[in-house]
């Protein structure tokens, strides 16, 4: 299984694209977890168009996650060689969301067909506290807090994932968190760093606190044994921060690419 950040910035970036992932499976097929505005120009830089994307996972409905979304549908659609819909796999109550008040205004109407989002993608819709496989790889979803929209929590849903296939080898896999957009939260969190041998995190690193996103400086305060395992993206162009001196692995970096 293999982790490539098509991009590893935060909502406006013109530097490292949005953070956008690619998730490779042993058989080669690729399973996106979302897919921002720059999109189409991410995985063109990637070497990777429309017809590599196998299946799509989205974790909110921000336009910096789900804002390419409509390219996606309509280049799978109308490309009659493209292989037919991708996979999407969604929480349920999220697949509602996206389609009522982001993609329908744009997916709905082609010429002479009322569309729905079924006809773009074969739909999988995850109930809350379930599982599901794609390709050998287990994924599970994990609630966090993002906004706080008035009195209703607008949540993101990171996941938790490792392959569930046979290895030749003796130890054990790696378990990975990608936490999504989440507000600092250790006391809500803590489950899912100790249950991870990789953690990918969003960071923010303005020298303001947006309050929706974990901050740099928040996050150095965890434990040494978590932030040694934690890769910090979803971050503001030209960080001055040394994420490595601070007992971190690192940022990520656009296009960086990892193995397990």
């Amino acid at each position: 299984m293999k982790l490539k950040f098509l991009g590893s910035g935060y909502s406006f970036s013109t530097n490292n694209y949005q953070t956008n992932t690619i998730v490779t499976a042993d058989s080669g097929k690729k399973l996106l977890i979302d897919a921002g505005t720059d999109i189409r120009f991410s995985t063109r830089e990637a070497g990777l168009s429309h017809k590599d994307i196998d299946a799509f996972y989205p974790t909110h409905a921000h336009a910096d996650h789900i804002g390419g979304v409509e390219w996606l549908a309509f280049a799978r659609y109308f490309d009659k060689s493209a292989g037919g819909p991708p996979d999407f796999f969604c929480i349920r109550s999220l697949m509602v969301e996206l389609w009522e008040r982001s993609l329908r205004g744009g997916l709905e109407s082609i010429e002479g067909k009322v569309m729905h989002l079924t006809d773009y993608f074969k739909c999988h819709a995850v109930d809350q506290n379930q599982s599901f496989e794609w390709e050998g790889i287990k994924f599970t979803p994990v609630q966090t807090v993002h906004i706080v929209d008035g009195f209703r929590f607008m949540p993101s849903y990171g996941l938790l994932f490792q392959s569930v296939l046979p290895s030749l080898s003796s130890g054990p896999k790696p378990v990975i968190f990608y936490s999504g957009d989440t507000q600092f939260a250790p006391h809500q969190l803590t489950k899912f760093y100790d249950m991870a041998n990789v953690i990918f995190h969003d960071c923010e690193t303005a020298p303001y606190y947006s309050k929706v996103h974990a901050h740099y400086d928040n996050l150095k305060t965890l434990k040494d044994d978590v932030k040694n395992k934690m890769w910090l993206t979803h971050y503001q162009d030209n960080p001055t921060q040394n994420p490595v001196e601070d007992g971190f692995k690192g940022f990520v970096t656009k296009g960086q690419e990892f193995e397990f």
